[in-house]
């Protein structure tokens, strides 16, 4: 008996992921169901339908109560994700366009790809000379405000994978360990800074956008030149900058349990 080919393997995946779709399908729109009366619905196997349905279960995608198969608790998460990340973009628009009016600067937008940062929308500032951003770029996480601001919830594991993605495509001033301990200091501080270690000449604060799970979904940087964003007044925008990033997410449905002295960790 020979191992199936890498093809016919990714096909049984597929054939496999979409029976446990259409488990999810059926469990929608008729659980609680019995197992008997799935099995009838599904039109597989007893063993087959059992093994899709426990799997399911144990994902926390299904749970098994006395009358059957009912949709499971992680549904729920994952439509708050969903909500999240479609909403982000309207949701915050109206607040980095009053940031941009009140402090002349540009104001970006960006999610997080991976290892990289993506950029989702800016505002554009009223300086003589200003910062500009493309739609959609992305960026390392390590070397920007806004993806460091993605990461601040993480561990020094993850940021030490991001400063290494990062030193592959740019030039870092800093030492790893350096970076490690200036994201500890971001993280109490709930923003971070780029001090002109993305592009030369361009300064930035970002804070990090909660959604109605707790977990970082975005993040919002103020962006300027170093004419008009001193270390001083970068130190007098901590405040401003992260109060817009948590108003983003209270309209998001974050929640402001656990926010200590205006901000949360």
């Amino acid at each position: 008996m020979t191992d199936a080919s890498p093809q016919d393997a990714g096909g049984q995946g597929a054939q496999t992921l979409m029976r446990g779709l259409d488990v999810l399908d059926i469990v929608a729109q008729n659980g609680p169901i019995a197992l008997r009366d799935l099995i009838d619905r599904i039109g597989l196997s007893r063993s087959t339908t059992h093994r899709l349905a426990s799997a399911l279960v144990e994902r926390g995608m299904l749970r098994l109560e006395n009358q059957g198969y009912v949709l499971g608790s992680k549904l729920l998460w994952l439509d708050a994700q969903a909500r999240d990340a479609l909403s982000l973009p309207a949701v915050a628009r109206p607040h980095l366009e009053r940031l941009a009016r009140e402090q002349f600067d540009a104001v970006n937008l960006a999610i997080r790809d991976e290892l990289l940062v993506r950029y989702v929308d800016q505002v554009r500032g009223s300086r003589r000379i200003e910062v500009r951003s493309v739609i959609g770029e992305t960026r390392p996480l390590a070397s920007t405000g806004l993806g460091k601001a993605l990461m601040l919830d993480e561990g020094e594991g993850a940021w030490r994978a991001a400063y290494r993605r990062a030193k592959r495509d740019t030039h870092a001033a800093e030492s790893e360990e350096a970076f490690v301990a200036r994201m500890a200091t971001y993280r109490d501080l709930g923003v971070t800074f780029d001090i002109e270690e993305n592009e030369d000449r361009v300064r930035c604060v970002a804070a990090p956008i909660r959604g109605a799970s707790g977990r970082i979904i975005g993040a919002l940087s103020l962006s300027s030149l170093p004419q008009y964003m001193d270390d001083a007044r970068m130190r007098a925008l901590v405040r401003p900058v992260r109060a817009v990033g948590e108003a983003i997410g209270l309209d998001l449905g974050w929640s402001q349990q656990g926010r200590q002295d205006g901000r949360s960790h």
